[in-house]
């Protein structure tokens, strides 16, 4: 295995947690250095999880917490043609370690990158594949979203990464829009793109290798991570039918273990948007206000998630805002 392939999952080991850790120039010297040189001792960055497929797994964690750079799943898929890089990371410097790990394991073209959504964590990394030849995939409606939000994540992610690392970061729009479903060819291997109606985002797309039987989600799946919402409650739920479906055998979710069996490794998030949707709707229906709604709904499924305490607050206000309309 080369060295360049080896590189630390957790960087919070090394640097500490949250506000205790070292300032973010140190943070982003480290990462650097460690993305090009590791000992013998450490994970790859990327596993393989059947015959060409890999998949990395971020960190579960807030922004500006442990590796703020390296908290989504992202993945690559090797055909007899080229390669296509699904999500890039937090940063360009996380992009660049993915790039580092699709070396390791051939020199052929990187056909594609994959944005399966508009959120930085998995589309910061972007600028590290630019140059390349490669042709940037997306929904259709994630040009807009990206153009949308630029300025808004730039000022409030300067603040986890510093500004160093926001100096390097690109918004590159996609060329190749999918509305729908599409497929690229890789050579001997062709994977099938789903663009979805608004569920966690307004731009969520996934994809299916046939091959190997594995989905790549995006945050369509969380998993011990809390989901997050973005887009609609109502829409995710709906979507969730569609997503199980989906013939594989395995997933890589957007947060999360990679590799978990389909579609088992949906019900969780399953029950926690019903029980989320229920709640809001019963507070709604009582006249209570959204403060109440905020502090109360999904509260049944706190101990099964990660960060539920950070994001379940802000889920339980946006499907307010949803419902109340009703």
């Amino acid at each position: 295995m080369s060295c360049s392939l080896r590189a630390h999952t957790d960087l919070s080991a090394a640097v500490g947690e949250g506000t205790n850790g070292l300032r973010p120039f140190l943070f982003w010297m480290l990462a650097l250095s460690l993305s090009t040189a590791a000992s013998a001792d450490d994970a790859p960055f990327a596993r393989e999880l059947a015959p060409g497929i890999y998949a990395h797994e971020g960190v579960i964690a807030m922004p500006g917490e442990g590796p703020a750079d390296d908290i989504a799943d992202l993945g690559f898929v090797v055909g007899d043609k080229g390669v296509a890089v699904i999500d890039t990371g937090g940063s360009v410097a996380t992009g660049r370690r993915l790039l580092a790990a699709v070396r390791a394991v051939t020199d052929k073209p990187i056909l594609y990158v994959v944005n399966t959504h508009e959120h930085p964590d998995h589309v910061f990394g972007d600028a590290a594949f630019e140059g390349l030849g490669a042709v940037f995939v997306g929904h259709r409606n994630l040009p807009r979203s990206l153009a949308s939000r630029e300025a808004f994540y730039r000022k409030a992610y300067a603040k986890f990464l510093g500004d160093a690392a926001m100096d390097e970061v690109r918004f590159i729009m996609p060329t190749l829009l999918v509305e729908g479903e599409s497929e690229l060819d890789l050579g001997g291997r062709k994977l099938r793109l789903k663009a979805w109606p608004v569920a966690h985002t307004d731009c969520d797309l996934t994809v299916y290798d046939p091959a190997s039987r594995i989905l790549f989600t995006g945050d369509l799946l969380f998993s011990g991570h809390v989901p997050v919402l973005d887009g609609s409650l109502k829409g995710w739920l709906k979507a969730l039918d569609g997503l199980a479906a989906v013939p594989a055998e395995r997933v890589v979710p957007g947060h999360g273990p990679a590799g978990a069996p389909w579609p088992a490794a949906l019900a969780a998030e399953r029950n926690y948007l019903t029980h989320l949707a229920g709640d809001v709707r019963g507070f709604v229906k009582r006249g209570a206000d959204i403060g109440e709604a905020a502090r109360g709904a999904g509260v049944e499924d706190r101990g099964d998630w990660k960060l539920f305490d950070a994001y379940n607050p802000r889920n339980a206000t946006a499907a307010f805002a949803e419902f109340e309309w009703e």
